[in-house]
């Protein structure tokens, strides 16, 4: 019996790359060939990085190198367990602590990746009667996020607050609920968000208010406490979004609100429930008291505020407790380029 010739059914995805090809879109990928710095060597050839997301260098830092070895001599390498089952460790607990003192907020959880984050939060609480209202070059996991819900989007124009408050008001009378949602500084302009503007136009129709501060912890507010306190909008933001592996220069996302949002996130969030926890030698570089902090003259000191009655403001804990409020912040008057993408 003759055997059938059999054809290839990814066929299409050659027709497809020829296509990026002839359009210049097509792209090969640097190799870096040793650490992540100012002045580092891609494909062989010695070259000033001005294209990476370690802002501060601490990916290098020699007290981040000793935290994240300590941490493989005393834990392990591998993850083990997903959060909700055998994963959660203390040092977990006390970095989604940390993070919830620095950012002036509730209660925190840590994802695997900032791109977890955001997908795994819209995606939540969000359903098809809901609606988005997005700018349009929020980041692809935003737009991911807004994807998997299955609310209905509606995109406004970039920094445009005005356009914003067209598209809220277009769905006011419509039931479910209405989040609005922005990038704190854009990832590829570098460019800030009017988050101020957006706050009161999700108060004037009692939207959620998101903010996604991937690019500007650790670069803008006092001590790089995010676009939030940047603008002095504590309080006014729902949710909040940021990286570990940007300015941090770790690995890892986090969500930041109330002890409700978070302990529900520990409850829906899929990507928190089916993933595997962020490995424990990542954490432990972030919880360096260089991290979430100021540095000072004698070296690193915390300058976070202090958990009321030494209460807890890690994620699904059972004492959770609102941190200490800053002093008020001004805005702060900066171009629009202040900080950019590399």
């Amino acid at each position: 019996m003759p055997t059938a010739t059999r054809t290839n059914p990814l066929s299409f995805l050659t027709d497809q790359l020829d296509e990026l090809k002839a359009k210049g879109t097509h792209f090969k990928l640097r190799v870096l060939d040793d650490e992540q710095a100012p002045v580092c060597t891609f494909d062989g050839k010695r070259v000033i990085n001005l294209a990476s997301n370690n802002y501060l260098g601490f990916t290098t830092h020699p007290k981040l190198r000793e935290a994240a070895l300590e941490a493989t001599r005393k834990y392990g390498v591998g993850s083990g367990a997903v959060r909700t089952i055998a994963g959660t460790m203390k040092i977990h607990m006390e970095l989604e602590e940390k993070i919830a003192r620095f950012k002036n907020v509730e209660a925190c959880v840590v994802f695997q990746s900032g791109f977890t984050a955001n997908a795994g939060t819209v995606s939540s609480f969000l359903g098809k009667d809901d609606y988005i209202i997005s700018d349009e070059l929020n980041h692809a996991s935003i737009i991911d996020g807004c994807r998997l819900s299955r609310a209905k989007i509606l995109v406004f124009r970039h920094k445009d607050v005005a356009h914003a408050e067209e598209q809220l008001a277009s769905v006011k009378n419509e039931p479910g609920k209405k989040l609005l949602i922005s990038d704190g500084v854009f990832s590829m302009d570098g460019d800030i968000g009017p988050l101020p503007g957006l706050c009161d136009a999700a108060e004037k129709y009692g939207a959620i208010m998101m903010v996604d501060d991937a690019h500007a912890s650790g670069v803008l507010g006092r001590q790089g406490r995010g676009t939030v306190d940047h603008f002095g909008i504590h309080g006014r933001v729902d949710i909040q979004v940021g990286t570990l592996s940007k300015a941090i220069g770790a690995l890892g996302g986090y969500v930041c609100g109330t002890r409700d949002l978070i302990d529900f996130l520990c409850h829906r969030a899929r990507p928190f429930l089916f993933l595997p926890r962020i490995r424990h030698p990542l954490p432990r570089p972030a919880l360096r008291p260089s991290t979430f902090s100021k540095p000072n003259h004698s070296g690193w000191s915390n300058s976070g505020p202090t958990p009321a009655s030494g209460k807890k403001n890690s994620a699904c804990s059972a004492s959770t407790s609102e941190a200490k409020p800053l002093p008020p912040a001004k805005p702060q008057s900066r171009p629009s380029s202040s900080a950019t993408d590399a």
